[in-house]
């Protein structure tokens, strides 16, 4: 089994270039020819978290090369959480993908990072690369977060704070410091949606998620499936399951659904 290398990139240029910090493992002889994982996390999560700890063992056991990094203003990037975007964690997410694997990759993505894999297959395509992508496994997937599940319950306080002060805070219960939306966020969010047409992603896709999430209501997967048109896409459902899925039993779940992508030959 190879070891993790923890790696550094730049993405952007002048006043907007950040550092990007990732863990890659390389794939072995056993892995000859079967896909990598690129793992996307959520928002405020970063590559240590338990799932991704466990995807990059379970690729080491298969001989697969597998690719995790934290966003800018996440985890041991640099950047600032007050400038991300979906534009900009999505630029991040296509230069790692470019610069830090090669062939064929499974995309991982939890609650927000499956926004950005649905949106990286848009953009991947429209330079002929979506070959690249074997699948996708889609881990309580929050595509267009902004729009259609944080405006409708947005209160007075948190519109007045966008409007006066550009964000507004709350509290988390994954962690003690609050989380920051801000009013780019919710601009950008607008022209980076995915639910306004069909997404056509070429591979399998299987998403995952849990009925008791209290961030991403079950219905929503569902709203998604509809906008999926091919026929290889698995739903399934966790009736217990919350939002983060980081249990014993979610995780094998989870790592099922990539061995049923691309199984190991």
């Amino acid at each position: 089994m190879t070891e993790t290398s923890r790696k550094e990139l730049s993405v952007g240029t002048g006043g907007e270039a950040r550092t990007i910090a990732a863990l890659t493992r390389e794939a072995t002889a056993a892995g000859a020819g079967l896909p990598g994982f690129v793992w996307l996390g959520g928002y405020r999560s970063d590559m240590s978290g338990s799932k991704a700890e466990a995807l990059c063992v379970h690729a080491g056991q298969q001989g697969r090369a597998c690719l995790r990094f934290d966003y800018s203003g996440h985890g041991a990037s640099g950047g600032s959480l007050r400038k991300g975007t979906i534009s900009r964690w999505l630029e991040e997410s296509l230069a790692a993908f470019d610069q830090l694997s090669s062939g064929p990759q499974i995309l991982v993505g939890s609650s927000m990072g499956g926004w950005i894999a649905l949106r990286m297959v848009q953009e991947l395509a429209k330079r002929e690369d979506r070959h690249r992508v074997a699948g996708l496994v889609l881990i309580a997937p929050a595509p267009d977060f902004t729009l259609e599940l944080m405006e409708p319950e947005l209160t007075e306080a948190q519109r007045q704070a966008l409007e006066r002060d550009g964000y507004y805070e709350e509290p988390t219960p994954y962690g003690p410091d609050p989380n920051i939306f801000t009013r780019e966020l919710f601009e950008d969010g607008r022209k980076n949606r995915v639910l306004d047409g069909l997404i056509e992603t070429g591979a399998p896709v299987h998403i995952i998620q849990g009925m008791a999430d209290p961030d991403v209501p079950w219905r929503h997967a569902l709203k998604l499936v509809e906008h999926l048109p091919s026929d290889n896409v698995t739903l399934t459902f966790i009736r217990d399951g919350d939002h983060r899925l980081s249990r014993d039993e979610d995780i094998a779940r989870i790592l099922a659904a990539t061995d049923g992508i691309a199984p190991q030959t």
